[in-house]
Order: C-alpha cells, then structure tokens, then sequence
C-alpha cells in the first residue's frame, strides 16, 4: 500500500472536480483538496497546477468562487492554452491560514511541496508530479513566491495575485500570534532570502496586484526589491481590489503563462 492509503479521491462531480480528503504525514492529519483532471490522450502526462486560497479560506475556493477549473477548460478549448491538471488545496485549516509555513506542531510548507504532489501521483499517474506549476493569491501568493522560489528544482513556474510579502504583512488578516509563522526561523518564511539563495535555478516568475488593493504598496516594494537584486520577473498593476473579482479575471493571465512555459519545455 502507498504513503496515502487513508485518504481518498472521489469520482468527477461538478465540472469534472473531484474531492479528495487526504491524511497529510506533514500536517500530522487530514486535510481536503478540490482536484481537477481533463481527459489525458492514451499515454499523455498532464502538467500540474497547484494554487494556493488566501485567509479564511479553503480547497473549494479556487474552485467555486475562482472559476479555475472552468476557465481552464474554456481556454484549453479555445486553444488559447495547454490542458492542465489543478489542484486546489486547504491550506492546512489552522487558525485564520497557516501561512503555508512550517508551525511547531505541523509543517504546512511540507504539506504543499510533499504531499499533495504525492498524493496526486499515487492516485492519479496520468499526471505529471515530478515537477508543478505554483500560483495562488494573498496568503497563497505569499505561499506561491516563498516555496516556488525555495523549492526551485520542483517548481515550472511561479504567478502570484495580491500577494501577501511578508510575515508581518499577515497581521493584515489574521488574529493568531505572528511568533508562530516565525517557528522555522525568520530566514526560511523570508521571499527574499530564497529569492537570493536560490538566484541562479529560480523558475520563470510573475506577479500582480490590484491598484485599489491594500497590499499594493507591499507589491511594489518587493519588485523593487527583486529589481535591485537582479531576480528576473514580471510584475503588473492592474484595476481592482483585493477581491474574487480581481483573482477570477487574472487567474486567467496565469494559465496563459504557465503555457507558455509548457509550450518551451516541449
């Protein structure tokens, strides 16, 4: 029996997404994922997406109020994009959000950069594990940056909505004591740390934040941050707020860069 043989995966409900409860060894429990799989071609591989919710939120996020798999499926029929596979993880469901970092008690960051790729692999081959595609918005594009840039030998590509910068940024939208985000050390849940340590093999990157949004100002100062490093990546402004509107409209521009970083690897 595999590492995951008490979690399961249900058959495709509304718009082809299955839910799957998975017991994570990171996070030392179980958690939910809302997983969507197109048809695969006999002997393809489809490539992964993996994006990560915001505060307060859930696996269901991306799904429902997102739009993700819909839209990933209007624009791979349209031709304007590849076919992906997505998988919409909790992120751990401590508190107001984990963070996706390691806490003391269980380790979030795992969760993302282990097991759900783990999972997906033992129960659904067709997909491609080895290596995923990394986005998310708020806490998940804090999440998206920080471990796309950490673990930069597992990850395509990187993009980014409304992102959280920083630790104390969350302070913004969680209650729960900031020295908790902090347990693995300051250096190892900073995005410029791994920005710098890991220069050299970092994935293609991009970024983007509302100009109505209260984190704006967090965004620029990170590309200012990474233009001063020399880090190359893409960072743009765009109408809107820190709001499902906002991240429904530019999931879109995700989708069509981690395609056309599919379309060079091919």
């Amino acid at each position: 029996m595999g590492r995951f043989r008490n979690s399961r995966l249900s058959e495709p409900v509304a718009g082809g997404a299955r839910l799957a409860t998975v017991y994570s060894p990171a996070l030392k429990g179980r958690a939910d994922m809302t997983l969507y799989v197109p048809e695969a071609s006999a002997g393809e591989r489809i490539p992964l997406v993996v994006l990560l919710h915001g505060v307060d939120g859930s696996h269901w996020n991306w799904w429902v109020m997102g739009k993700a798999p819909e839209t990933a499926r209007e624009m791979a029929e349209s031709g304007e994009i590849r076919q992906f596979a997505i998988a919409m993880p909790s992120d751990g469901l401590w508190g107001e959000g984990s963070g996706y970092v390691p806490h003391r008690e269980f380790d979030a960051e795992a969760w993302i950069a282990e097991d759900v790729p783990g999972f997906i692999g033992e129960f659904v081959p067709e997909v491609e594990t080895e290596r995923f595609y990394l986005g998310g918005l708020s806490m998940g594009g804090f999440g998206a940056l920080r471990l796309g840039m950490k673990y930069a030998a597992k990850v395509k590509g990187i993009s980014a909505h409304s992102s959280v910068t920083s630790v104390e940024d969350l302070a913004r939208f969680v209650s729960e004591p900031l020295d908790e985000y902090w347990a693995s050390g300051a250096e190892n849940v900073d995005i410029l740390h791994w920005a710098k340590a890991n220069r050299a093999t970092l994935p293609p990157l991009r970024f983007d934040c509302g100009r109505e949004d209260q984190l704006l100002e967090a965004n620029r100062a990170l590309h200012a941050a990474l233009l001063k490093e020399g880090v190359p990546h893409s960072y743009e402004e765009h109408d809107g707020g820190h709001s499902w509107d906002y991240w429904q409209v530019h999931v879109r521009e995700t989708l069509r860069f981690f395609s056309e970083i599919e379309a060079k690897h091919v």
